[in-house]
């Protein structure tokens, strides 16, 4: 008989009892630790996690190990943390206050922002800061914070992130919910363009703004175009607004959205062909931490541009529209496409359409510039015909910006790194920005924020920044006169 058959019944049961609270134990511990989500290869670095110029891995985790109600719980709980240090860095770099400019407005009459809002460091002016030089403001760690690259409001994740007043009309007008419910969209109302925006067709230029002051969606589009537009140009239109799979919003358990989504649409980001603010990382770099905000950029005067996206350069409107889709949407991940439910559009019945209708939009009516893109003395002030000089003189703008619509259809590289250290700034490796478009500077008063990753809160700021950059030393006055012809394009 062996030694536990002789034990007394009552200790045979306190033993077995101890084995099984050990095992029950060893099982609870084993699900807390399944619960506890393993590094992310894709966040890792040669020197840690988001850290290092090179990362393990280019591809994204495709296949997700916790049930999707673990997933946004987890997120969920994170989130006022995110935004809170995101916030913080808001109000480090910028004034946020709601002061908009007295009589000057954009085109649907919303409130032009005014002033620089970037703030400086403490005992700096902006005259004492021109008059250093790249290496004493990098040595001495004066570049403004406002002026540095601005972080995604979740830049270790990045991804479509729109306003909440692009949010509730889609939901009201389409049924579709474009909110995250890991992060929500940083820069406050005050500071983007109006919405929804006009939309003026080149055609077209007797009928004035053809969205009757609508957000243009699925539900009303073929009401308000139809013997407008020709068949090819309202398919065209159609597709724009058609949603279709993205990296986070899509029907899998790797998603965003609180429900099951059918997509994005094209126009979700670029809101009747101009733009609402909507940010996103562009796709073309790793490791994660390189990747750079972008800003939505306005499909305005599509027509008369030769490059398309703010960094990537790609060459006509085609390769715009159906890389987009192939590439941005997907965080030019090609598995995450193909797992997501990536759309491709067939070039020639799709894509050209959607081609056909983007180059019909047209920029909001400017009506103190003549037909050379330049002020009619008769129309403009003189604090405007001053900026005017100052814009194809001492400003240097025009040598990128050139009349009549303001760019010169090539990218430049600012070589804003000659100011500032590499640092690492929630989550984003700044590094300098690399050649960025000439973005057209007509209709800029409509049209902010500024710079591609939306830095740049008002013309002010812009001024400001460009005048440090390039080294051109304006006057006050001169500034202000600058600002005053830029509002006028």
């Amino acid at each position: 008989m062996s030694a536990t058959a002789r034990l007394p019944a009552a200790m045979r049961l306190v033993s077995l009892s101890c084995t099984t609270l050990v095992l029950a134990l060893g099982y609870a511990h084993a699900q807390q630790a399944s619960q506890t989500p393993a590094p992310n290869p894709y966040s890792m670095g040669t020197e840690g996690l988001n850290q290092g110029p090179r990362g393990l891995t280019s591809y994204m985790p495709v296949a997700i190990t916790v049930s999707f109600a673990s997933l946004m719980a987890r997120l969920s709980a994170e989130k006022p943390a995110v935004e809170q240090t995101h916030n913080a860095l808001l109000s480090e770099r910028y004034d946020l206050s709601d002061r908009p400019a007295q009589g000057v407005t954009m085109d649907r009459a919303k409130p032009i922002q005014e002033g620089v809002r970037i703030k400086l460091p403490a005992g700096v002016t902006w005259e004492s800061l021109a008059a250093m030089s790249p290496d004493q403001i990098r040595d001495q760690n004066l570049y403004p914070k406002g002026f540095y690259p601005l972080p995604h409001p979740k830049h270790q994740e990045g991804g479509f992130v729109f306003p909440h007043f692009l949010i509730d009309a889609i939901k009201q007008q389409d049924g579709r919910d474009l909110k995250r419910f890991d992060i929500d969209f940083d820069l406050p109302d005050h500071f983007l363009a109006e919405f929804p925006p006009a939309i003026y067709l080149t055609p077209r230029t007797d009928l004035g703004d053809v969205s009757q002051g609508k957000l243009v969606s699925l539900t009303n589009y073929y009401q308000l175009f139809n013997g407008i537009l020709t068949p090819r140009q309202l398919e065209g239109l159609r597709l724009l607004l058609t949603p279709f799979p993205q990296q986070q919003f899509n029907a899998t358990e790797d998603r965003r959205a609180e429900l099951p989504s059918q997509g994005a649409a094209c126009f979700d980001c670029h809101s009747n062909g101009h733009q609402n603010g909507a940010t996103h990382e562009a796709p073309d770099a790793r490791p994660q931490w390189f990747r750079h905000r972008i800003k939505t950029i306005s499909l305005r005067g599509l027509n008369v541009q030769r490059l398309f996206g703010s960094q990537r350069a790609l060459k006509t409107v085609e390769d715009f529209t159906e890389f987009e889709q192939r590439t941005a949407y997907f965080d030019g991940d090609i598995v995450e496409a193909t797992k997501k439910g990536v759309n491709p559009l067939e070039r020639g019945s799709q894509v050209d359409f959607m081609a056909d209708f983007q180059e019909m939009l047209d920029f909001a009516p400017a009506p103190k510039l003549d037909v050379f893109g330049k002020l009619d003395p008769a129309k403009a002030t003189q604090a405007e015909m001053r900026g005017q000089d100052i814009f194809f003189g001492k400003g240097q703008c025009a040598t990128c910006h050139q009349p009549p619509f303001y760019t010169d259809n090539l990218m430049h590289d600012l070589h804003t790194e000659r100011f500032f250290k590499p640092v690492m700034i929630n989550n984003m490796m700044a590094v300098g920005d690399g050649p960025i478009k000439t973005f057209a500077l007509r209709g800029a008063k409509d049209n902010p924020p500024y710079l591609h990753d939306e830095r740049l809160l008002t013309l002010e700021d812009t001024v400001e920044f460009f005048n440090l950059i390039l080294g051109t030393k304006l006057a006050p006055q001169e500034k202000q006169d600058l600002v005053a012809f830029m509002r006028a394009l």
